[in-house]
């Protein structure tokens, strides 16, 4: 991380700079004007990772800067949520007296919501005992004056939970109010405001829309509840159990009736769509009930498996949130035979990096 290009007098240059390149990186798909949603210049990450640097009887966070090619003190940082940075002094101030909870102590990450509350999860080279934990509910007791906060331990095979291992987040979307359980070392959408753009984005993309939706890397629900009111049914697909669990609750919590989830790879998915496999997850479920003319896919890094591309070609509106350009692009070589893309948006989920979060909405030609 370059912490010297974090800078908020800065930020509408190089938001302008990722602007240029994606244009450019995508002009041979004959792309409609593109749509950019900026991020706040200071405060955006809901989330954050810090390494712990014992120094006698000083201890402080650092982080690791690759344009310096040192290691850089952290009291506070820029890119956190401001609950992140009121919390990083004060666990810090109870953490440098506190022999047990210090001792072998490497790394803090936080996990923090625009609604108020915030997940510590202290990681360490040594096992957890009793006294760790009578301290560590004592910690908690006294920051919990301040915060609404839960802490975890966490060391080699080994986690503690001090009442719970989640976040509650309330996003306000379209002026109503969506709830997500977001579980410690579980994906989540790490600039809140961003997300609230990029839901709304992906409602409007729809709005129009008929018949039911089929979602592939659903993760914990984030896209499926907000979109689910455009479409008759919903089916969405996750591999990941905590994200799937963490989604169950959140179409619970948020009272959504036509959304269903399987615990399935899109990989295997698109074989039992084919009808190359059965699976006994997919027990109970009609595909052929299913009328879908939309599918929204949101793939890891890696982009979509040629077998899955394919499936994808097969309905009439194709929805692509992409965090990798140049696998978005290769994707986009194979799906511009049969779709034309009529939405295009750049998200600035990471401000100060090279990193590009974009969206496509294609319609069959």
């Amino acid at each position: 991380m370059n912490l010297a290009a974090m800078d908020p007098n800065k930020y509408e240059a190089q938001l302008e700079a990722k602007t240029i390149k994606l244009q450019q990186g995508f002009s041979a798909f004959d792309t409609p004007t593109l749509e950019v949603f900026n991020s706040d210049p200071a405060h955006y990450r809901m989330r954050a990772e810090f390494r712990v640097w014992h120094d006698g009887e000083d201890l402080y966070y650092y982080m690791f800067d690759k344009a310096l090619n040192q290691k850089v003190r952290c009291d506070q940082f820029l890119p956190a949520s401001e609950l992140i940075n009121q919390m990083m002094p004060k666990l810090m101030a109870e953490l440098r007296p506190n022999s047990v909870l210090r001792h072998k102590l490497f790394q803090v990450d936080f996990l923090s919501t625009l609604s108020g509350e915030i997940l510590i999860s202290l990681l360490y080279h040594k096992q957890l005992d009793e006294q760790w934990q009578q301290q560590a509910i004592a910690l908690k007791q006294t920051l919990s004056e301040e915060f609404n906060v839960n802490l975890i331990g966490r060391a080699r095979k080994q986690k503690i939970v001090l009442d719970k291992d989640f976040v509650i987040e309330s996003l306000v979307v379209n002026q109503q109010t969506l709830t997500y359980k977001q579980v410690e070392n579980s994906f989540t959408q790490p600039n809140g405001k961003v997300s609230i753009k990029m839901l709304e984005w992906a409602i409007d993309c729809t709005k129009d829309s008929q018949g039911d939706l089929l979602e592939l890397y659903c993760g914990n629900g984030n896209f499926s509840i907000a979109l689910a009111q455009n479409f008759d049914r919903v089916l969405a697909t996750e591999l990941a159990k905590p994200s799937v669990d963490s989604a169950q609750y959140n179409i619970s919590v948020n009272n959504i009736e036509n959304l269903q989830i399987v615990r399935m790879s899109a990989e295997d998915f698109t074989d039992a769509l084919a009808k190359k496999r059965q699976f006994r997850r997919l027990e109970g479920i009609e595909l052929d009930s299913y009328n879908c003319e939309t599918i929204f896919v949101d793939p890891p890094r890696a982009g979509l498996d040629d077998d899955t591309l394919k499936m994808v070609q097969g309905y009439q509106r194709i929805m692509y949130i992409s965090c990798n350009p140049e696998t978005l692009k290769a994707n986009l070589d194979v799906l511009n035979e049969t779709h034309k893309i009529v939405r295009f948006a750049l998200f600035d989920q990471f401000p100060y990096t090279d990193h590009m979060e974009s969206g496509v909405l294609l319609e069959r030609r």
